[in-house]
């Protein structure tokens, strides 16, 4: 018998949020009569006031009784809940009073002022309801967009992923853009929440949630996989939804143990994942140019070569859809040393882009690089070459894109490669690049793009070099 009366109790509170605007349209509607009622005292008005307030003050006293129903379920943060209740209680209490004077000639006249207060407590509780349900900042979103772009939700870039926290940077804020509106600080469905890591590990009124090193186990995982009509799904189907690759970073999450504090390097990194990491340290998805891969057919990798450069701990892909030509990142190799990148020699016909940020390569390395001649993408910002490398790079005749960004070259080591023609960008922010050599640079290289980050650098013919900031975004 008990259990029928909690249903039925949950029942009725659950019919909260289909009810709640029921008062506020009729009352609305009562509150704009009462205002047009003071030119015209027909009787007609009154009894149209009258039967709209009645109905109004009903409804209202219905939805603060289904209200508190729910309040009970603990699924609500109690501040938020508390404020919206005593406003949404407030709205009843003054719709029965002016519903009252209205029966009575004498207080009548007294209705236009309770009126713009009703008016008023409306719109706070409106507006409380709405933060119990789509977060504190609902309301003001919109203009929180406009300066950061038309998406809807940024995340913060990450410069170097293996440095970047696997909580705090990658899991942290996709619980919060899709699941904090359920399980977040105004709102805990099923006691679960997901804002605060001691409650998160603690789990909900089911139990646990999060078992370390076991995903498949892990009940939060088995939700997040359910079917999308599945009522046990999160999140609802209603709202934004994970993606493979977010689902994906979940379970590796925590199969590595559910930690807070490892960074990407400090764990182990299948290689299912590093496409989802890479993805999320590039941020935005880079554009490349189509002559940035090659248009001649080219013979397949041998697989063996692809799986040994794997093992280092890169990410060998291919730059299109069935193109044999292939993209190699060493971003989350850790580990990784000079004479390792010898293995690329196998792949010299087939490598095109070649990622080597933040890496600890030096200029040994390059006597490998050298040798792949196909390479027309190559990233070596943040390592520790130097000009006495550059030697080795002016076989590199299809290199179109250099980023040298965070090295010690200078422009007598950039001057060596002035003879490869098809360059045409090369990316020297943070260099040892003098501000007086820019000029003998931009004649040495008339047709390639030299970025000094994020300056515009006209050459005029008395070789003046005119550095102007970029705009300023507001």
């Amino acid at each position: 018998m008990r259990t029928v009366f909690i249903s039925i109790s949950e029942f009725i509170g659950h019919l909260h949020p289909a009810l709640v605007h029921l008062p506020i349209g009729i009352l609305l509607v009562s509150c704009l009569f009462l205002i047009l009622s003071r030119k015209d005292k027909s009787q007609s008005w009154q009894k149209a006031i009258q039967i709209t307030l009645g109905l109004g003050m009903i409804s209202a006293i219905f939805t603060c009784i289904t209200g508190y129903i729910l309040s009970q379920s603990g699924d609500y943060e109690e501040g938020l809940v508390n404020n919206h209740q005593w406003f949404g209680i407030s709205v009843a209490i003054v719709s029965v009073l002016i519903y009252y004077f209205g029966k009575n000639k004498q207080f009548q006249q007294w209705r236009i002022s309770p009126a713009f207060i009703l008016l008023t407590l409306i719109m706070v509780t409106g507006h409380l309801g709405g933060s119990l349900t789509h977060g504190s900042n609902y309301l003001t979103k919109p203009f929180e967009n406009l300066s950061v772009g038309d998406s809807v939700y940024k995340r913060k870039p990450i410069a170097n992923i293996q440095d970047a926290f696997v909580y705090g940077d990658i899991i942290k804020p996709l619980f919060e853009e899709k699941c904090y509106s359920c399980h977040g600080p105004n709102k805990q469905k099923g006691k679960l929440r997901l804002d605060q890591q001691d409650m998160m590990m603690k789990g909900g009124k089911d139990g646990v949630v999060i078992l370390p090193d076991k995903s498949a186990e892990s009940e939060l995982v088995k939700r997040i996989q359910l079917p999308l009509e599945d009522e046990h799904h999160m999140s609802p189907k209603e709202k934004h939804q994970l993606t493979e690759k977010e689902k994906m970073l979940i379970r590796w999450w925590i199969d590595q143990g559910a930690e807070f504090s490892k960074k990407v390097k400090d764990i182990t990194t299948p290689e299912n994942i590093k496409p989802a990491l890479l993805a999320l340290q590039n941020n935005v998805p880079e554009k490349h140019d189509p002559e940035d891969i090659p248009v001649q057919p080219v013979e397949r990798a041998d697989e063996i070569s692809i799986t040994k450069i794997r093992n280092l701990g890169a990410l060998v892909i291919p730059v299109s859809q069935n193109s044999n030509y292939l993209e190699a990142s060493f971003i989350l190799a850790t580990g990784l040393r000079d004479n390792d990148l010898s293995g690329l020699l196998s792949l010299r016909n087939q490598l095109v882009w070649l990622r080597l940020s933040s890496t600890p390569i030096t200029d040994s390395s390059l006597a490998f690089i050298g040798q792949c001649n196909n390479l027309i993408r190559l990233q070596l910002d943040h390592t520790n070459i130097s000009d006495r490398g550059m030697e080795n790079l002016k076989s590199l005749k299809q290199l179109r894109v250099l980023n040298l960004v965070g090295t010690h070259i200078t422009s007598a080591g950039l001057l060596l490669l002035k003879e490869l023609k098809n360059l045409h960008s090369i990316y020297l922010y943070q260099t040892n690049i003098e501000k007086k050599d820019w000029a003998l640079l931009k004649r040495n290289f008339p047709k390639t793009m030299l970025d000094s980050g994020g300056y515009s650098i006209p050459f005029l013919k008395e070789d003046t070099v005119i550095v102007k900031p970029p705009p300023i975004q507001r």
